[in-house]
């Protein structure tokens, strides 16, 4: 029988995973100390919410921002405080469990063990975060569990080991309700295991802000685009499935920023961008005719 190697957290470059420079975000409301009371309590988190929003940003803000101020086990090169190590799965269908706790290779020295990126993250202490979990498949989501109840623990089923999660481990998930059916949403047995923070689009003046640091363009030209995202989302009782988010206004805005007409930049990034249907591009030009004339 081939000889079985245990590849070890501590072979990682956990710095790798740490947030180095603080991440540009806005706050909405009290997201900031919730998610800071939830850390300290290590109570699991859920991020709702339409996409485009800021949930990402978020998480790797609240990384960054509780490394600062509680220290971790990121470098401590150049003077820089220790960081808490983030995790990010992008969750899709074909997302198995063993994707996310490790699986066995062959390479020239024989049959070794390779660590998941939850695995990874429980070891290491750090924050693990599954983007769109309800995307991945329901036996997926069921090995999280133990991970986010008294017991903080995960079960290697194929080594025969279940490992306590590090103190500094947490859990935080994602999903966009506004896009779930009943076959794809999150079982009550999983949701009720998590504080749940709700994020929508941002009020204009905040949304403003957002788009003058991220895309580069002058406070008018930021209200114009914030103007336009307000607007389109009101078209949501027209059939528009999900308004404008506040990323496709900041590519707008980079476009304009390299010289394409204002209205040009508005239709290839939001209205080809968030709708395929011909009478309500039309309606979305109308508005960006209306604001960009």
């Amino acid at each position: 029988m081939a000889q079985v190697q245990a590849t070890s957290y501590r072979e990682y470059r956990i710095e790798e995973y740490v947030v180095a420079r603080e991440p540009f975000y806005v706050p909405q409301s009290d997201e900031i100390e919730i998610f800071t009371a939830a850390y300290k309590q290590r109570i699991p988190v859920l991020l709702k919410g339409p996409t485009g929003v800021g949930k990402t940003r978020f998480v790797e803000y609240m990384a960054w921002r509780l490394g600062q101020s509680m220290g971790g086990k990121g470098s401590k090169a150049n003077g820089a405080k220790p960081g808490i190590p983030l995790v990010t799965v992008a969750c899709h269908e074909d997302l198995t469990a063993s994707d996310l706790v490790g699986r066995y290779l062959l390479d020239t020295d024989g049959t070794r063990w390779l660590d998941g990126p939850l695995t990874r993250a429980v070891k290491a202490g750090g924050i693990c975060y599954l983007d769109e979990v309800v995307e991945a498949r329901k036996d997926t989501t069921v090995i999280v569990h133990p991970l986010t109840d008294h017991r903080r623990v995960l079960t290697i089923d194929k080594l025969g080991q279940i490992i306590e999660a590090d103190p500094g481990f947490l859990m935080v998930i994602s999903y966009n309700p506004g896009y779930q059916t009943a076959l794809k949403d999150l079982k009550h047995s999983t949701r009720q295991r998590f504080v749940a923070l709700e994020f929508s689009f941002p009020r204009p003046e905040v949304e403003t802000k957002i788009i003058v640091h991220e895309a580069g363009v002058d406070e008018d030209t930021a209200e114009q685009l914030a103007k336009l995202g307000e607007k389109v989302r009101n078209l949501g009782d027209y059939g528009l499935g999900e308004g404008a988010s506040t990323r496709v206004l900041i590519y707008a805005g980079r476009l304009m920023n390299e010289g394409v007409p204002a209205r040009r930049a508005c239709q290839v990034a939001v209205t080809w961008g968030i709708t395929d249907d011909a009478q309500l591009q039309r309606s979305v030009d109308e508005v960006v005719t209306s604001i960009f004339a």
